[in-house]
């Protein structure tokens, strides 16, 4: 006799980390403005929606991905602990601020893992604490209710911030214009081009400098509408 039995799904799956990027690929992205990346990611690209919690210390690390239930941060206890030096904690929670996924004595733990910052669709709180360690944070919010620890949540799946999808793996790039995020193998591509739009944007601010009304960079914008 058949049955319609169900075969149970469980509430977590987590999948191993992504080895973060190489040194090199970090140390010139350390130099390189988000807006400089952004243009070369035809200006397409962006973790949209999110506040700086912390200083103006730059955000540059290789993503380990959390998609939680909102207002729960058991799967981000667990992704703390898989993380490498040079890991940054990537958070979809689904842009709910009603109770904060990390907050100071996280922030800590994560330090001492090397974590080299964290970018959360969702609440913060311990502002404070994340201002006066300079600690890298971007949150959708703020909330001083603490968080739910009961799952159900995946860890190193594909997320989605503000809007950009974000994979395991992916380089993170935060400053204070705002975050991209890319795969890693688009890295020399786009520090090659990024370095180009700098050198060009030198130029200009030289011409600027020279105090003339006529200018060729605003002719270059304006000649072929005949303006």
């Amino acid at each position: 006799m058949a049955t319609n039995a169900t075969v149970p799904v469980s509430p977590f799956q987590i999948h191993p980390v992504t080895a973060p990027a190489p040194a090199a690929t970090i140390a010139a992205l350390q130099d390189i403005v988000v807006s400089h990346l952004s243009d070369n990611l035809q200006r397409l690209c962006g973790l949209g929606g999110l506040r700086r919690i912390h200083g103006s210390k730059k955000l540059v690390g290789t993503a380990v991905t959390v998609k939680t239930r909102p207002g729960d941060n058991l799967l981000i206890y667990k992704a703390l602990m898989m993380m490498q030096p040079g890991h940054v904690l990537v958070v979809d929670g689904g842009g709910e601020g009603s109770n904060a996924l990390v907050g100071e004595l996280i922030m800590l733990y994560a330090q001492q893992r090397g974590c080299a910052g964290f970018v959360l669709d969702a609440a913060v709180r311990d502002t404070a604490a994340f201002a006066e360690a300079d600690f890298p944070c971007y949150a959708r919010s703020v909330s001083h209710r603490g968080p739910y620890k009961n799952g159900p949540g995946h860890i190193n799946v594909p997320v989605t911030i503000g809007g950009q999808v974000v994979n395991p793996g992916d380089i993170v790039v935060g400053d204070e214009d705002g975050l991209v995020s890319f795969p890693q193998a688009q890295a020399e591509a786009l520090i090659a081009a990024a370095r180009k739009t700098q050198a060009y944007e030198d130029a200009i601010k030289a011409e600027i400098a020279n105090g003339r009304v006529e200018q060729e960079w605003l002719t270059r914008v304006l000649s072929p509408f005949g303006l």
